[in-house]
């Protein structure tokens, strides 16, 4: 249920109040990563550079090219660098479990997923890349300038576990970015809505170090943050092998998820630096022309 405009509004409010600083941490961040990749070779609009992409379910079937797919087992598309241009959607969990962090996380998980989601929205836009929130309402945005414009509409994206599978373009790829801790059957069929679409796509789930270890001791009550009610564990010592266990089997999933969907999937923690986990975003979304 979306949350009371009143609410909407405070949230909206603490994000601007945000931005300067968060825009700058993004940039550092991106810059950091964009120093270190040899991203894609990018030419004006006008130009007529020609590069290949696998062929998709819904593509014309006139459009292979057949030389280029006898070299592979595999069926590629023909077509120009302005043609390959690709909107990239970009969403990032902004349910009461994101707003939570403990003594040993330098910053919430919904700060982190932000800053990251920004971060390689500033890498894409310098790519040449059109860059879109999920989000029904969203605009693309292009070009340097279009950073700003991205990060005023986060103040404006509503906070659902899960994002909608409305409004994207057909071959788009998409991000999204959460602590994906909720039910599995959920979280497949939300993928399996957007992968339908089609879209390309990439989980990152973003856990405090606190939920990836359980590095509690002794008796502690554990309090939910999305109205779950409250489970005292006498010692938690005892629990933290089922737990880890717990855990390891929702991220196979998440895996599994994303593996039929022919998605990607990783893992980050708050308490390592965004600069690796961006690099492996970029990376999964900037593949070697003629791979994908």
């Amino acid at each position: 249920m979306p949350a009371p405009m009143n609410t909407q509004a405070r949230r909206a409010e603490a994000l601007g109040a945000r931005l300067p600083p968060l825009l700058v941490a993004a940039e550092r961040v991106a810059s950091t990563v964009w120093q270190g990749v040899h991203g894609r070779r990018r030419v004006g609009q006008g130009d007529s550079f020609w590069q290949y992409r696998p062929f998709l379910p819904g593509d014309p079937a006139s459009r292979i090219d057949w030389r280029q797919s006898a070299r592979s087992d595999r069926l590629f598309l023909r077509e120009t660098e302005w043609e390959a241009a690709q909107t990239v959607a970009l969403w990032r969990d902004g349910s009461p479990s994101m707003r939570w962090r403990s003594r040993a996380a330098p910053t919430e998980k919904i700060e982190r997923a932000e800053l990251l989601l920004l971060a390689l929205a500033g890498l894409l836009l310098r790519g040449g890349e059109r860059v879109r929130l999920v989000a029904p309402a969203a605009r693309s945005v292009s070009g340097r300038a279009g950073l700003a414009r991205l990060a005023d509409q986060l103040g404006e994206l509503q906070a659902p576990a899960l994002p909608p599978a409305t409004g994207l373009p057909r071959h788009a790829s998409v991000v999204l970015i959460g602590d994906f801790l909720g039910p599995l059957d959920e979280i497949r069929a939300c993928v399996g809505a957007l992968a339908g679409v089609p879209l390309r796509g990439h989980l990152l789930q973003v856990l405090d170090p606190a939920e990836a270890l359980l590095p509690y001791a002794g008796r502690i009550r554990f309090q939910g943050t999305e109205q779950e009610a409250a489970t005292l564990v006498p010692r938690v010592e005892g629990v933290r092998a089922a737990y880890a266990e717990r855990l390891a089997a929702q991220q196979e999933g998440l895996a599994a998820i994303a593996r039929a969907a022919g998605w990607g999937f990783a893992t980050h923690r708050t308490d390592h630096p965004p600069e690796a986990a961006l690099l492996a975003l970029y990376a999964a979304l900037s593949p070697e022309p003629g791979r994908r």
